[in-house]
């Protein structure tokens, strides 16, 4: 796949909104929470070409428009997702070259683009306004990893397993897996499932970060994450969204870097008004009344 046949579906549907119809997602906003769910078990929830073209155009819009508070992401059938599809890497994926251009050299350069391309594609959820919880059933394999790793927290059931397969195909992973792993789970353990292709199962994830929670049963999980879902969303949204800003800013720099940008933020954005409903709504026992984030300004 090229990168400018990865770039023409997202063109096409710019003007999409995040309820669909889609190819491999079915997206529903209910109570704030916008629920995006990889709709194809019959094929593991394999990432096929439409799933990159799909996913940061629901995400943006979602964030753009602040169509919700929070998103979650859950899937369908035996397993979370097998990852990129065979078939995106028989017609070139995430690290082949382009093989329709006679310099290597140039292609190398514009393959490089394409790579980005694929990162933001999962960037977009550590970007998002609004925190991402991940439910996780089964396999979460190869680019399930790099998409999960990219979300703010994760979930998973008994039988989970995570598993960094692009080492046992004879790739390295290239779309998030080790520059987000590593910030989520001790380094030893992101090198032992990186040079083995081992499946860490979700107890032992659980143990060393990765996972919040383990339940028995998906049910019991998305009755969870849901419930999580719904409360983060009943916060001020201007909060939550600082949280996630202060959160994602400390985790990329030195903590001095960390505490001047707070004191930035907090000099513009804090915002007294929603504290004095905070208060006034305990008070008065009753569920507080705050304002949503305002759709952003794409265009003049």
């Amino acid at each position: 796949m090229s990168a400018a046949e990865t770039h023409a579906a997202p063109a096409a549907r710019s003007g999409a909104t995040a309820e669909g119809p889609w190819t491999c997602f079915d997206v529903t906003i209910k109570d704030q929470v916008a629920h995006i769910r990889l709709k194809r078990p019959e094929a593991f929830n394999s990432m096929i070409r439409d799933f990159w073209n799909e996913l940061p155009v629901i995400v943006r819009d979602l964030n753009d428009n602040a169509r919700a508070r929070c998103i979650v992401i859950s899937s369908t059938g035996k397993h979370f997702s097998a990852g990129m599809d065979l078939a995106v890497f028989g017609g070139g994926g995430s690290s082949a070259q382009d093989a329709g251009g006679s310099d290597r050299f140039i292609a190398a350069e514009s393959q490089r683009h394409h790579v980005r391309w694929l990162q933001d594609c999962f960037s977009c959820l550590d970007e998002a306004r609004m925190p991402v919880l991940a439910a996780i059933q089964g396999g979460c394999i190869g680019g399930a990893v790099d998409m999960t790793s990219a979300c703010d927290i994760r979930y998973a059931t008994a039988d989970a397993f995570f598993c960094v397969q692009e080492i046992n195909i004879g790739m390295t992973a290239d779309v998030g897996t080790f520059p987000r792993l590593c910030k989520l789970i001790p380094e030893g353990w992101v090198r032992e499932l990186a040079y083995t292709g081992r499946r860490l199962p979700a107890q032992k994830a659980k143990e060393i970060g990765l996972v919040n929670e383990v339940f028995d049963t998906q049910e019991a999980m998305l009755d969870h994450v849901m419930a999580t879902a719904r409360e983060i969303a009943s916060k001020a949204p201007l909060a939550v969204t600082g949280s996630k800003v202060m959160i994602n800013y400390a985790r990329d720099h030195t903590i001095r870097d960390g505490l001047d940008y707070i004191a930035v933020w907090q000099t513009g954005m804090f915002a007294g008004p929603h504290m004095g409903e905070a208060f006034k709504a305990k008070a008065e026992k009753r569920d507080p009344d705050f304002p949503d984030l305002k759709p952003l300004r794409n265009a003049m």
